[in-house]
């Protein structure tokens, strides 16, 4: 038997996972691009490259919240199932 996910099968969570996946891949590009001039001896690129690869970090953080929601909510219906059998 396959099981599938459909959107009413969303958790709490999983909308932070995508979204903290995303801005992860952002700012891993960027860490990449701002690295990139010091292999190539090439002028650095301005503070704010730097700064938009801080985004890999949020996007950990925000991916991280979104599991511990996803975990609390399969608890809630964890409890919620053992009351009512």
């Amino acid at each position: 038997m396959r099981s599938e996910t459909t959107a009413s099968d969303a958790l709490p969570g999983d909308g932070l996972i995508r979204v903290g996946a995303i801005l992860f891949l952002i700012g891993a590009v960027a860490t990449l691009v701002t690295v990139a001039p010091l292999f190539l001896g090439t002028e650095p690129f301005p503070t704010v490259s730097y700064l938009v690869s801080m985004l890999m970090g949020v996007g950990f953080l925000v991916a991280a919240a979104g599991v511990l929601r996803t975990i609390a909510a399969q608890r809630r219906q964890a409890r919620a199932a053992t009351r009512s059998a």
